[in-house]
């Protein structure tokens, strides 16, 4: 089946109360297939354990990747597998080119690659380019400034107050994870910058040489068989430049919060979003672009984290004369609810920002959740999940699902004393919760039975959600209608409806509660509409289009809905219920 290729996109836009409209080429080219792809994001350590000691391993994976076929996913996007301390579950490399023990061994990733191909399956590794651990043997040799890693980190020697004579930290920058961004190092005599833990030391990308190291990651695990990378934490790649005297500045007080450790006290204007972080992600897409030219085989795709202004994410994709990264993550549909809440004007408000600002023929994405957020449906609540994970797979380009996102999983309630994550143990019993990642991290459920069938041990490494016992993949295969049925329905629509792959995509939020995306292809329209309020809607969808005269079909309901799918409904007089949110056809 040939698709359509997005050539140009033709947005027009009249303001946030009007539809919006997103026009695709009719030339006949095939996408590639990250363009309309559906990522998984898979937490090893919280996924599947298959030996018992309670923690999420690469053997846990691979006997899983069936469910992963089964729900249509074209690829596996995997967090750190590499290994580490662990001090930050993973984000914290030791050895770039190795697998984490507790994880399993190179010969288990290769068993999990050879496996995935054979069920046509991608396998996505995360990259974590800004820093590595401190008991990194690069770290160790920075330290004892041996040749050439002498500068592979971000050292300085600190400022002497003029008063005490005491020795100080080169600036006031803070780190992600509450407090100083630097420590001073007894041996060498020095600080370094770490914008995370203090085990988290930052390498210096203004060093040609950690340029080609990571490089040589990169191609490593090309070589490896896995078809792209997710770039992790890009805004702190680089810090400003140094002075004459070879000082760095201080940031300002933002006055966003009176908590003097929180990263968000200060400014970040010298330590993230430096111009160089858009040209080291060009030469990354280079490094795998060059690589399918070497070996051919399929494309492989560059996926960047940042949580950056929209005028410096979108450098991310490139410009007229060089390719940048295939998808920067569009967190838009979580930062717009995090600020407004939930609603049809706020929905509408993510998706223009991302789709008013991204460069034309670019290919758009839709990310609910991940490792770092609340579960999109603790978030969005319960009620909503449904409607959320249609809105993802009806609007144009690629969907990205957190593990659980299928299932409606909820945040587990995490005590203090049960935390781990460095986020929250950096902080106090008080304010944990602010900052803790624990809940979004808890483990797969699998089944109602022992541990959630997360594992066969008596130990989770965390604590399990509290409704594992309802929320489950088991259960939820045998309901009649469950979360889960309807998100296999809709990849199994969107993964063969030519209208979803190449129609031109219109949406409105019709009022503050119901929101409407029509996905058009010659004469065939498949439209989502969402009630996001508390009460009862009638919805006249001719007043949207003038063409929705004619009944339409249902597809696919959320699961409260009393609709029956395969029912006609007519556009002109639609009712929607509470929460409720349907997929119709013209077809």
């Amino acid at each position: 089946m040939k698709l359509l290729s997005l050539l140009t996109l033709l947005l027009l836009a009249f303001g946030s109360n009007e539809a919006c409209q997103v026009q695709d080429s009719s030339s006949e080219t095939a996408k590639d297939w990250w363009q309309t792809a559906q990522f998984y994001q898979i937490y090893p350590r919280s996924f599947k354990d298959s030996d018992g000691d309670g923690i999420g391993d690469l053997n846990g994976i691979t006997s899983k990747l069936e469910y992963l076929k089964d729900l249509g996913i074209t690829a596996a996007w995997l967090s750190p597998i590499f290994k580490s301390p662990m001090v930050d579950f993973g984000y914290d490399i030791s050895d770039f080119f190795d697998i984490q023990a507790e994880y399993g061994t190179l010969e288990d990733f290769r068993a999990l690659i050879k496996r995935a191909k054979e069920l046509d399956l991608k396998i996505v590794l995360d990259f974590v380019p800004n820093h590595s651990s401190n008991e990194s043997e690069w770290f160790q040799k920075s330290v004892r400034r041996e040749k050439g890693y002498a500068d592979y980190y971000v050292w300085h020697d600190g400022k002497l107050d003029s008063t005490t004579g005491k020795r100080q930290p080169p600036t006031n920058w803070l780190q992600y994870f509450r407090g100083s961004a630097w420590e001073w190092n007894e041996e060498r005599q020095q600080y370094y910058l770490h914008q995370f833990a203090v085990q988290q030391p930052d390498l210096n990308y203004r060093n040609p040489l950690v340029v080609e190291q990571m490089k040589r990651v990169l191609r490593y695990w090309l070589n490896e068989g896995v078809s792209g990378f997710r770039c992790d934490a890009l805004p702190p790649l680089f810090e400003v430049l140094p002075d004459g005297d070879g000082q760095f500045p201080d940031e300002l007080v933002s006055g966003a919060t009176e908590d003097t450790d929180d990263r968000n006290y200060l400014t970040t204007t010298y330590i993230e979003n430096q111009p160089e972080t858009i040209d080291m992600v060009y030469q990354w897409r280079a490094v795998l672009d060059d690589h399918q030219r070497i070996h051919g085989g399929n494309s492989s795709v560059l996926l960047i984290e940042t949580y950056s202004p929209a005028w410096f994410t979108m450098q991310f994709y490139g410009n007229r004369s060089t390719e940048g990264a295939h998808l920067p993550f569009n967190f838009n549909l979580i930062t717009v609810m995090e600020q407004k809440g939930i609603s049809a004007a706020s929905v509408q408000e993510a998706i223009d920002l991302w789709l008013k600002n991204m460069p034309a023929g670019r290919t758009p994405n839709w990310v609910l959740g991940n490792h770092d957020k609340r579960r999109a449906a603790s978030r969005y609540g319960t009620e909503h999940i449904d409607g959320m994970n249609m809105l993802v797979m009806i609007l144009p380009g690629v969907s990205v699902t957190y593990q659980g996102e299928e299932i409606g999983m909820t945040d587990g309630e995490i005590s203090w004393e049960d935390t781990v994550d460095p986020w929250g143990c950096n902080s106090n019993p008080d304010i944990y919760e602010q900052y803790t990642r624990d809940p979004e991290r808890t483990p797969f459920q699998w089944t109602g039975g022992s541990n959630a069938g997360f594992t066969n041990g008596s130990f989770t490494w965390l604590p399990l959600a509290a409704d594992y016992e309802t929320i489950n993949v088991e259960r939820e295969l045998s309901d009649g209608l469950s979360h889960l049925k309807i998100y296999k329905a809709l990849v199994a629509l969107r993964n063969s409806s030519k209208t979803l792959q190449n129609g031109s995509t219109k949406y409105q939020a019709l009022s503050e509660d119901v929101f409407v995306v029509q996905r058009s292809l010659a004469n065939s329209a498949i439209v989502l509409v969402i009630n996001f309020g508390s009460v009862a809607k009638s919805v006249d969808l001719s007043k949207f289009d003038k063409n929705r005269t004619e009944s339409m079909l249902l597809l696919i309901r959320s699961i409260d809905s009393t609709k029956k799918e395969g029912t006609q409904y007519d556009p002109k007089a639609l009712s929607l219920d509470p929460s409720e949110a349907l997929v119709l056809s013209s077809e």
